[in-house]
């Protein structure tokens, strides 16, 4: 059988994206200028933007919703998009997860309050590697799903054995984390990196596994490209991935290195960074999936970050990918 596509399992939010005035201070007042909801959580983004970025191939959602009408949209609004949700299950014990996003017009920069919902009861029984041919199975996030985040006796967690059961059905597994203060964070990250073949993360999330401030390091490309590297002796089989504001790198198994400035962007160009993250993992994952070569990957994956800023929902500002290429062409990437 040759595998082709994309699974994406975890987690499936409403995100109700919020434009304000500014953050304010604990029991001041902040204004609204407009509000939208979207869809939301990593797995959900990545396919709505890949269904945007009209990658050719099948794109199958995996997860856990309510039997309610936010889980209703969500289903019709994959549906709408291509996307299979075959294994995108309801559920009566939990409510539709959604995300409150603050984001301030001025900055773009944006802040979340979260309702875990269904996303709490996701567990190894809603996956079924049997039923899909895809040839990559992208999850996340690890932190904000409670049973998949969930230690076992032997010090496994049960996303570690759903990544486990999708390796040995044949997929390539790739995984996403997100930035929240978790006692177990390092513990649970690591117990699923020796089943992880593309480890996709943000400074921060890489600074609590390696255990060191990378949040100031933007433009110390070799001090985040050792952080790669550390992660990689940890036990992620093929790639770390690492984004941050000022650009990316990739630490590969074989020992190569790369990195990849951001866009210069100009004044104005930023409409809000919800889901920049998750459409840099978009653009990754679709030249992993296209076998591209590492530089490649990045390139784009900058691109689709960059497309992503242009609104302030998570996937309305995607285009298709000679779109976002051509980006980096007006906006001269390294």
């Amino acid at each position: 059988m040759t595998r082709t596509g994309i699974l994406a399992g975890g987690n499936f939010i409403i995100d109700h994206v919020k434009l304000i005035d500014r953050y304010p201070e604990q029991d001041m007042l902040a204004f609204i200028a407009s509000e939208t909801s979207s869809n939301g959580g990593g797995p959900y983004n990545v396919l709505k933007d890949l269904a945007a970025m009209q990658a050719g191939y099948p794109l199958e959602a995996a997860g856990l919703v309510g039997r309610d009408a936010n889980g209703d949209w969500i289903l019709r609004d994959c549906a709408a998009a291509g996307i299979d949700t075959t294994q995108l299950h309801q559920t009566d014990a939990a409510p539709t997860s959604y995300t409150d996003a603050m984001t301030v017009t001025s900055t773009g920069r944006r802040t979340f309050f979260h309702q875990l919902g269904a996303n709490a009861v996701l567990g190894a029984a809603h996956f079924d590697f049997s039923r899909t041919q895809a040839r990559i199975f992208h999850l996340g996030y690890l932190m904000l799903l409670s049973e998949m985040d969930r230690m076992l006796e032997n010090g496994r967690t049960v996303a570690s054995t759903v990544l486990e059961a999708a390796q040995a059905a044949g997929l390539r597994t790739s995984v996403d984390l997100v930035s929240a203060e978790h006692p177990d964070f390092r513990a649970i990250t690591e117990a699923s990196l020796p089943f992880t073949d593309y480890l996709v993360l943000n400074e921060i999330e890489a600074g609590k596994v390696v255990e060191e401030d990378l949040k100031t390091a933007h433009h110390d490309i070799p001090r985040m490209q050792a952080a790669a590297r550390q992660l990689l002796d940890r036990g992620v089989r093929r790639e770390v991935i690492i984004h941050f504001e000022a650009g990316a790198v990739v630490a590969e198994k074989s020992g190569a290195l790369h990195h990849q400035p951001s866009l210069r962007l100009p004044p104005g160009f930023i409409a809000g960074a919800t889901g920049a993250g998750d459409a840099f993992a978009a653009g990754y994952l679709h030249g992993t999936h296209e076998d591209w070569p590492v530089a490649e990957r990045l390139r784009l994956a900058v691109c689709t970050a960059a497309a992503c800023l242009t609104h302030p929902t998570p996937s309305q500002g995607l285009r298709p990918v000679a779109e976002c290429l051509r980006l980096a062409e007006r906006y001269a990437a390294g």
